[in-house]
């Protein structure tokens, strides 16, 4: 027991000791305690608090020649700048792709008019094709109908000739024979051959005036044939001035487009000039030269 109690006597004095040295003896207190403090560089004061530090000398290496003394108020500088150049290209960019879209616009509304006229002047080709189409059926049918009616006239005039030939057959001299002396006394239809004296000149007048009137139906078939070939040349030649008056039509058409188009390049390319003179002479005027881009990493630092 009493050495249990020494041994309690001992620690409480320990602990008592321990407590006094933590709350009076602290290693920040002694007078030496800057030689080996741990923190000494954290709380010392630095060897160079700014640029116009008085203890900054020569020997103490702090302070050199060529330092960027105004790097901050250089950078804010050109923060401003490089903002102020990004905007003007914003703004330029802007106004490229407005120039770019009016072009487009134009562009569009050429191609639409160009599309437009095509069509009117495909249009046009095709009602012209439809009214030569139209007049060449009419002419055509007119000349079906009339070659149809040549034919019923012929055949009626063949068939009125028969007939005629039948006729003269019958009642002529040629088979009867002058009836007056060659008629059989046996039968009026029968004819005696050796009392036939030839034909008369009436018989021969009518056999002339068959004949006369075949060489002028002849006569009027040629002319009807060459008024029809003359007829269908002159067709041919009124489509011929047609499609040759539709051709100019198209070549001017086409003339005048290519003229407008001519005319709207150039005008494109005036104002594209204009607009790489104006960015030339207003827009890039202070260009960075060489010296410029000398001043950085001049330094280790």
């Amino acid at each position: 027991m009493l050495e249990q109690k020494e041994q309690e006597v001992a620690r409480n004095l320990d602990q008592a000791v321990q407590e006094f040295r933590e709350k009076y003896q602290q290693p920040e207190t002694r007078r030496e305690f800057d030689i080996y403090d741990p923190e000494g560089l954290k709380k010392d004061r630095p060897a160079r608090v700014c640029d116009d530090d008085p203890r900054c000398g020569p020997a103490s290496l702090q302070k050199f020649a060529g330092e960027d003394l105004s790097e901050k108020e250089r950078k804010k500088l050109q923060v401003e700048m490089t903002k102020k150049y990004l905007s003007e290209q914003k703004a330029e960019r802007q106004r490229e792709q407005a120039q770019k879209k009016y072009a487009d616009n134009l562009d569009y509304k050429k191609r639409v008019e160009l599309d437009e006229r095509a069509q009117y002047l495909s249009l046009m080709e095709e009602e012209c094709r439809k009214a030569i189409d139209m007049a060449t059926t009419n002419f055509n049918q007119a000349l079906a109908l009339e070659a149809e009616e040549r034919k019923k006239l012929l055949k009626q005039q063949e068939q009125n000739n028969n007939f005629a030939e039948i006729y003269n057959n019958l009642t002529g001299d040629i088979l009867t024979e002058d009836p007056a002396v060659a008629i059989s006394c046996l039968s009026p239809q029968r004819v005696l051959p050796d009392r036939w004296k030839g034909m008369t000149p009436e018989q021969l007048r009518v056999i002339w005036d068959a004949q006369e009137k075949q060489r002028q139906e002849k006569q009027r078939l040629i002319e009807e044939e060459k008024q029809r070939d003359s007829e269908w040349d002159k067709q041919r030649m009124l489509a011929a001035r047609a499609a040759m008056t539709m051709e100019q039509q198209e070549e001017e058409l086409n003339k005048n487009m290519r003229k407008r188009l001519d005319s709207y390049n150039q005008q494109l390319s005036r104002e594209q000039q204009a607009h790489l003179r104006y960015l030339e002479k207003d827009v890039y005027t202070n260009n960075p030269t060489a010296h410029y881009h000398t001043q950085f990493n001049t330094t280790s630092r």
